[in-house]
């Protein structure tokens, strides 16, 4: 059994009515002193430490309106930090309570109870529910002041983070975070990022090679001569690289080539023209005297 099981036993044999119920501290040297962040509330006052059944010796209380924490750097974190670093602590208990009047009050409450102080609104925070920490609710509360804690740089990944909700009037303790389960589940941190030094790396190189360098034959051309050969290389292949050479003049712009002409219409077709074919000429006879017909206007034939 470990420490806040134990502390969870004795606590509700207590509660109901066993009077012998309690921790036996001597059997958890490696996780005491415990560190308890609670609220303010003057009815807690009576309750700690004997409500977790430890001695005043092991136990480190730390306490704050609302028992809230704002975020893994916030100044409630600076001293949850030093209590483990020069007091001890081995263990965190993040405990609210019932009946707590920070989730009943609204901003504009606020605000008004800081103007019969003579705090005007302009000399408050903007913000005033990031700012106070304002809670719906205490077991939302624990929970998120817990998270904090536990993703914070300034505590120990090895050190067990409770929450619990404690009953001012009965004294009874709900365990609302499992500190020790969250750390069974919490994955491992990374191993640190070594990088290797340059000597290191040519041992390394030298090692896996595994050939001695003054067995490896190198060529006795002298950098010079290589030089000139390269030279007379790039001559031979590329005569305009030779500095020598002449400049040639620069190559007329080529222009692009002609459009293609459109392709020809086909004329319409020419269907012969119909001449129309007169009726035709009928001539009169001259009638019973054999005479044409006169000629009109009076003119007559001969």
């Amino acid at each position: 059994m470990r420490l806040f099981e134990a502390i969870l036993d004795a606590n509700h044999r207590a509660v109901a009515g066993d009077r012998s119920a309690g921790v036996r501290v001597a059997d958890f040297p490696a996780e005491l002193p415990v560190i308890a962040l609670t609220c303010i509330d003057p009815r807690l006052n009576r309750l700690f430490p004997g409500v977790l059944g430890l001695p005043e010796e092991n136990f480190i209380w730390l306490r704050n309106a609302g028992n809230i924490v704002t975020g893994p750097l916030s100044s409630t974190m600076r001293s949850l930090a030093l209590a483990c670093a020069v007091k001890g602590g081995r263990e965190i208990a993040i405990i609210g309570h019932t009946d707590c009047q920070i989730p009943r009050t609204t901003v504009s409450q606020l605000t008004e109870r800081f103007k019969a102080l003579g705090i005007e609104r302009h000399q408050l925070p903007e913000n005033l529910t990031d700012y106070f920490g304002v809670f719906a609710s205490e077991r939302q509360n624990v929970i998120r002041g817990v998270d904090f804690v536990r993703r914070s740089p300034l505590i120990g990944p090895r050190i067990p983070v409770h929450g619990l909700i404690v009953d001012v009037q009965s004294g009874l303790l709900e365990w609302i975070v499992n500190g020790y389960e969250t750390l069974e589940h919490s994955p491992a941190p990374p191993p640190a990022l070594s990088l290797p030094t340059l000597g290191a790396a040519v041992e390394s190189l030298a090692a896996r090679a595994a050939f001695d360098v003054g067995e490896m034959k190198f060529p006795e051309t002298k950098i010079g001569e290589m030089a000139s050969a390269a030279i007379q290389t790039l001559s031979v292949h590329s005569p305009a690289s030779d500095p020598r050479a002449p400049i040639a003049p620069p190559a007329a712009p080529i222009s692009p080539p002609p459009p293609p002409p459109p392709p020809p219409v086909a004329a319409p077709p020419v269907h012969p023209r119909a001449v129309p074919i007169p009726p035709p000429i009928q001539l009169r006879g001259h009638g019973r005297t054999g005479r044409p017909p006169p000629l009109p206007g009076g003119f007559a034939t001969k």
